[in-house]
């Protein structure tokens, strides 16, 4: 009787385990609290010396701001500019970085879906900025603004995935000058999780922040950050007028901004790691001593997009040792300084979804989960350098982020007791599969992915040998056709298509444009 107890047991435990594995679960996961050490490359001293470099490269090199803004704002604030140069005296950078927040919540449309963040609390971003896609049939082609709105649907579906990011794909079918308003829409509309705004020029930059005005109110966005911006500096020690006009726009309503230097190793940066970081870490200080210019006390993010190159081609590289050397390294000094820091994530340079970019991916995300970092992006979907987004990378890289969160959340001792007690009653020889212990946590105990394949040689054939390329795009299919939209309050919606109509209508076509526009 017992006996048959226990096989009744066991078999509806796996029959529960493999319920659970195929049932639809797209509820997002909190903010990941880290409960994994750091991992600290250097020692006090080391810190010192890259924060001494950088304050030297600050005062005796300088900074070149291009833009004429931001060069009266300096002349303001203290610095000594020479025409478009300006030399940051270390105690001023000191004052003004030290009003940046060391973190917030982020206020997403549905307020179930609002995260801390900053310290120890971090949040996954899928890729953005891909000119190609390798689509549901896994062909390369130019992406549209359906393909966009696609991209946001999975990731409003993935329940690792805390924002739906902005131009995940490039919608090619759009004029370029129009393009951002299409693309906050689709971000807006298709999900209720925070997202991103585009920054390719200060009035693109404004016309996000009404939007979001509208989406969210004023007094909303002046309380809390509703949506992040990211300025690239024009690495070595270049920020220029688009990137700054966009940080003015975002930093003025009180939205934070990731200050973030494009360093390609070798190319832009001294062929060293350490070096690399110091200049690095002086672009970035002097974005974020900027935003505190602009506005004291506004929220801001240390940044920076991490390649190295290749000395034989020139070609950037992804998951090299010496990025993740750099990330534990960036995340001391952003800790040092007390600011919230940005990495890139499960970056691939294969052409396919091939071996390469899985273990490009995996050796990039396991250094940036030890780093400590809080804005993970290009969490889903990047490959070939960046050069496309592909739907089964994104779907198998939001499970990836599902697995990291999991790993970093730490050791759990809740249940420990009881765990101890289940060794106890099963005694030597015994089994675990239909003790009380085991039911009650089956579900929780270990991480069980929906898309890696651990059947045997001879089931897997039986469904078809099917590779891990076929699985994902089965999956993403399957996904889009149980997407629900979170649908927008008909207000809402009615002032956002009114205030795009608008705007298509006053932004002149892309050959029409100007350089003062």
């Amino acid at each position: 009787m017992a006996a048959e107890q226990a096989k009744q047991a066991r078999s509806g435990g796996r029959g529960a385990r493999r319920a659970l594995r195929s049932a639809p679960d797209m509820q997002m996961l909190p903010s990941l609290h880290r409960g994994l050490p750091v991992c600290e490359l250097m020692d006090a001293e080391h810190v010192a010396k890259i924060d001494d470099a950088s304050m030297a490269i600050l005062e005796e090199v300088g900074v070149v701001f291009r833009d004429a803004i931001a060069l009266e704002d300096w002349k303001r604030a203290g610095a000594k500019v020479d025409s478009e140069r300006v030399y940051l005296d270390r105690n001023l950078v000191r004052e003004l970085i030290s009003t940046i927040p060391s973190g917030w919540s982020y206020r997403a449309r549905n307020p179930e879906k609002s995260l801390p963040f900053g310290g120890k609390h971090s949040i996954f971003v899928p890729m953005t900025g891909a000119p190609f896609i390798r689509d549901l049939e896994d062909k390369r082609r130019w992406p549209t603004i359906a393909d966009l709105n696609m991209f946001h649907k999975l990731a409003h579906m993935s329940p690792a995935l805390h924002s739906t990011a902005h131009h995940i794909v490039e919608p090619m079918d759009m004029k370029v000058s129009h393009r951002h308003l299409a693309i906050t829409y689709s971000s807006m509309k298709h999900s209720d999780k925070t997202f991103m705004g585009m920054t390719t020029s200060g009035k693109n930059a404004e016309d996000v922040m009404d939007m979001c005005e509208i989406l969210f109110g004023r007094e909303v966005m002046e309380e809390t950050p509703v949506v992040t911006g990211n300025c690239n500096g024009n690495s070595p020690l270049v920020w220029d007028e688009t990137m700054l006009s966009a940080m003015r726009a975002f930093v003025k309503r009180n939205q934070p901004v990731l200050c973030s230097p494009f360093v390609l190793g070798g190319a832009n940066t001294p062929a060293s790691v350490a070096p690399a970081v110091a200049q690095l870490n002086a672009e970035a200080l002097s974005a974020l001593a900027y935003t505190q210019v602009i506005r004291k006390g506004a929220p801001a993010i240390y940044g920076h997009y991490l390649s190295t190159v290749s000395m034989k081609s020139g070609a950037p590289m992804a998951g090299t040792p010496e990025i993740s050397l750099m990330n534990f390294m960036i995340g001391q000094m952003a800790r040092f300084y007390n600011v919230p820091w940005r990495t890139s994530n499960l970056l691939g340079g294969a052409k396919t979804f091939d071996a390469q970019a899985g273990y490009e991916s995996a050796m990039t995300m396991n250094a940036v989960l030890h780093a400590g970092a809080n804005y993970i992006w290009h969490s889903a979907g990047w490959n070939e350098a960046g050069m496309h987004c592909s739907v089964a990378k994104f779907v198998v890289d939001a499970e990836m982020c599902a697995m990291g969160y999991r790993m970093a959340e730490g050791v759990r001792w809740d249940d420990f007791e009881e765990a101890i007690a289940a060794v106890r009653d099963v005694g030597p020889g015994g089994h675990y599969l239909g003790h009380p212990h085991t039911q009650a946590n089956f579900e929780r105990a270990f991480f069980m992915p929906k898309l890696f394949d651990n059947n045997s040689i001879e089931q897997w054939q039986a469904e078809g040998s099917q590779e891990l390329t076929e699985r994902a795009l089965k999956h993403a299919r399957k996904l889009l056709d149980e997407y629900e939209e979170p649908k927008l309050d008909e207000g809402v919606d009615e002032a956002l298509r009114d205030y795009i109509a608008r705007r298509e209508r006053e932004i002149p076509a892309v050959d029409e444009l100007n350089t003062e526009y």
